[in-house]
């Protein structure tokens, strides 16, 4: 069964990317090159990771559908960090500028990424082999 994704869910995919590499990037990479001093180690991990988020979102403008696991690990990361991070604490981080951005990235989210594609591709379809192929006997 081959799932066709739509010429709109990927230029929907297209602007999430185009949105990671510009909103993003135009936030990460200016507080990465001015940064002076030490970097709080988890911090700079999430700096780090954002900064490759938005870098990478670029290949994403040209392949969408092989750049599918960064909208994935996107999706995965703001909603691990609403239910770890957020819920606890919700009261003193409802009204944050970062929580109205994950909360409104998960629906957008969940909206562009082809499901069918995902569920054929990543589910359904045979996963790469473990060890080499046996040679073959002439």
């Amino acid at each position: 069964m081959h799932e066709e994704t739509s010429t709109f869910r990927l230029y929907l995919m297209r602007l999430l990317y185009l949105l990671n590499f510009v909103l993003l990037g135009s936030s990460v990479w200016p507080a990465i090159f001015n940064h002076v001093g030490a970097w709080d180690p988890v911090k700079g991990v999430a700096f780090s990771f954002w900064a490759a988020l938005s870098a990478l979102s670029v290949l994403g403008l040209r392949y969408p559908l092989k750049m599918l696991p960064l909208l994935l690990l996107q999706m995965l990361y703001k909603s691990i960090w609403l239910i770890v991070v957020a819920l606890p604490m919700w009261s003193a981080v409802h009204s944050t500028e970062l929580a109205k951005a994950m909360i409104m990235g998960i629906p957008v989210d969940l909206i562009a990424i082809p499901w069918p594609y995902v569920l054929a591709n990543y589910v359904k379809k045979r996963g790469d082999r473990w060890r080499s192929a046996p040679a073959r006997q002439s």
